[in-house]
């Protein structure tokens, strides 16, 4: 099987891009092929892959499954769907820079700007433990886990896939290491879950870092600063617009209130093309 691809990055957080109509027997890429090509010495190296495949509802441009690095498929992806965006309008500019495309974590709305940079409707968040799935009596804006004899305390919000965010002090100083695997892998999380460690600078400014189930620590995870900003918003901790800074570049979430959709803005670039047989 040869895939030919496109690799593409969006503030750090790297993609393998393939169109599945191009690509003979794409359903047979199981997880032990999706972590073989993930190999960043043996492999192309990536993040997540996104499978690019027809629409499923003719208001969208494309229909898109994302993979982990360790073979896992999941629901969403908010630095690779504002990568798929500027893909799209790449291809065919004359569509318009707004549309729609469709993963297994629902519709959403792209916008390709003319400075380059693509904004994504990530949707309304939903605070509902069942939504993540996180075992929890009832709705909270904190809760805690006992992790290695400690009580740690967390918000959690799905943005089309699960979120645990930790407040921290200093963001460089987090343990994330240490924390990070034992809250995505805990029994309460029985999909496990994407960690996140946000250290609030001020009302408009978050520094963060996070933790991505089947990945590991990323440069950046767009529903990541998507969910640590719901969670301060939920606070009453951040205001409507945030800049949040990440290992690989800066984004801005714009929120207005509970119960509107919530956008993410940043770049998106192709790196370079190329073909691997597997």
């Amino acid at each position: 099987m040869r895939i030919e691809f496109l690799k593409m990055q969006g503030l750090g957080n790297d993609f393998l891009v393939f169109d599945a109509p191009m690509v003979a027997g794409y359903e047979a890429l199981d997880s032990d092929k999706m972590r073989s090509l993930a190999d960043r010495r043996t492999g192309v190296g990536f993040d997540q892959a996104l499978i690019l495949e027809p629409p499923r509802d003719p208001v969208t441009r494309v229909f898109y499954r994302v993979f982990n690095a360790d073979g896992s498929e999941v629901e969403q992806c908010g630095n690779g769907a504002r990568c798929i965006a500027a893909l799209m309008y790449a291809r065919q500019p004359e569509l318009g820079r707004e549309f729609r495309m469709q993963s297994a974590g629902g519709t959403l709305d792209a916008r390709v700007h003319a400075d380059g940079l693509v904004s994504v409707n990530m949707g309304v968040p939903d605070f509902e433990p069942r939504s993540l799935p996180m075992e929890a009596p009832a709705e909270a804006p904190v809760y805690s886990l006992r992790i290695d004899g400690a009580e740690v305390e967390f918000g959690a919000v799905s943005m089309g896939n699960p979120h645990a965010v930790l407040v921290v002090e200093d963001v460089k100083a987090a343990p994330v290491e240490r924390l990070g695997p034992a809250i995505e892998r805990h029994p309460r999380f029985p999909k496990r879950i994407n960690v996140g460690f946000m250290e609030i600078v001020d009302r408009t400014h978050i520094r963060l870092r996070v933790f991505e189930r089947g990945v590991g620590e990323t440069r950046a995870c767009g529903t990541g600063a998507c969910g640590a900003v719901a969670v301060g918003r939920l606070r009453g901790s951040l205001d409507a617009e945030v800049r949040v800074e990440l290992p690989g570049g800066t984004a801005t979430v714009s929120w207005a209130a509970p119960g509107e959709p919530l956008w993410l803005t940043g770049p998106a670039q192709t790196v370079f093309t190329g073909s691997i047989d597997i």
